[in-house]
């Protein structure tokens, strides 16, 4: 499976109860199809790992991208848990080396740097252009001694 029909099959599960598991998604999304894989990212936060196993989210990819629309047509804003789901469709990431509930900084992944770096001169610029004051501040002003409309 290529990734773009493997992003188009793949649904976004979010608002999860910490007693949401694998199986319980497996179970919940099976109605709609046949399920390749279900992604549930782990909680690495060492103070809330034991209460929160999970990040509150998961990524749930089917065999065919019509069960994956049909899921969201079905289960966004469904209960699950005493909790109200949001299901979407899951949207690919912006580079090929994120995955899944990766996480990768921003800054990290391969050309950000490149797109959004601004070169010193460029920032000695922009300083140099706020720092910046006109001879007169009062210049460009004329005629603005009365206030109210204009007579005509």
């Amino acid at each position: 499976m290529t990734d773009t029909t493997r992003w188009k099959s793949t649904v976004y599960v979010g608002g999860l109860a910490p007693s949401v598991t694998r199986t319980t998604l497996q179970e919940a999304f099976l109605p709609f199809g046949e399920i390749a894989d279900v992604s549930l990212p782990k909680n690495e936060n060492p103070k809330t790992a034991a209460t929160e196993p999970h990040r509150g989210f998961a990524y749930v990819e089917f065999e065919d991208a019509e069960d994956a629309k049909e899921a969201v047509d079905n289960m966004d804003q469904a209960e699950l848990f005493g909790r109200a789901i949001k299901v979407s469709a899951a949207k690919a990431p912006k580079s090929a080396s994120q995955k899944l509930g990766g996480k990768t900084a921003v800054w990290e992944q391969e050309g950000w740097l490149a797109e959004n770096a601004v070169s010193e001169e460029d920032r000695l610029a922009t300083d140099q252009a706020q720092n910046a004051r006109p001879d007169d501040p009062m210049q460009g002003l004329e005629g603005l001694d009365v206030a109210g409309p204009k007579p005509e």
